[in-house]
């Protein structure tokens, strides 16, 4: 049986968020489909990624820590990629923010950026589960991720030592340019919405687990 993915609701239709600014739309456009040209291995120096270092194809998620639909992208979706394509080593994983929906949606990208940077992939990776576990329905436009959030919510995972760390770091402006050459790959790219799917820079358009892993496959062969 195929598998619908929850998120491809976010590719085929109109996302509406609640909150002080109501209604907002995040639609597909004809040209959110990646550059046509392979992306060079500058494009994803630096980034966070899981799977084998030398799997051939590149999946790369864009994703707002504030978009529901990425949290369930997270929870119910990306478990099927990990399992049939990144544990097989056909591919490996990236998550590039774009954070658009809220004020502390670049705070929390940002933060999550130098936790990368100073505690490494592992607790990256860590962490930007537990931000979308933690999130609540209905918060889009609150300010949920400030200061002391993202701390506390690190040092379940790290020591106190350790997130102040990150914090001075953060507080130091640490992880702008991070995210600053993500936004610059969003504009570069034409993403519109959140959860972006791409396939060694071509958007995926299916609908379906199969319809990607048959996506990864043919990109394997190219």
């Amino acid at each position: 049986m195929k598998k619908p993915w929850i998120w491809m609701l976010v590719f085929l239709g109109i996302v509406v968020i609640a909150g002080i600014i109501g209604v907002y739309a995040a639609t597909n456009s004809d040209d959110d489909t990646g550059s046509g040209d392979a992306p060079s291995a500058d494009t994803y120096e630096g980034q966070p990624y899981l799977g084998d270092e030398d799997a051939e194809v590149k999946i790369v998620e864009f994703g707002d820590y504030k978009c529901p639909y990425c949290k369930d992208f997270t929870a119910n979706t990306y478990p099927l990629i990990d399992k049939d394509l990144i544990q097989t080593g056909k591919a490996k994983f990236y998550f590039v923010n774009y954070p658009f929906i809220h004020e502390d949606s670049k705070r929390s990208a940002e933060f999550a950026e130098v936790v990368y940077q100073e505690l490494g992939n592992e607790t990256f990776w860590e962490f930007h589960d537990l931000l979308y576990e933690k999130q609540n329905p209905g918060e889009e436009q609150e300010e949920v991720y400030t200061e002391d959030y993202l701390v506390e919510t690190l040092e379940s995972i790290a020591s106190e030592e350790e997130a102040q760390t990150v914090l001075e770091a953060y507080q130091n402006g640490e992880g702008e340019d991070a995210v600053e050459r993500d936004l610059d790959l969003v504009k570069e790219w034409g993403v519109t919405s959140t959860p972006a799917l791409f396939i060694d820079g071509e958007r995926f358009e299916g609908s379906t687990h199969e319809d990607f892993v048959q996506a990864v496959e043919e990109a394997q062969g190219e």
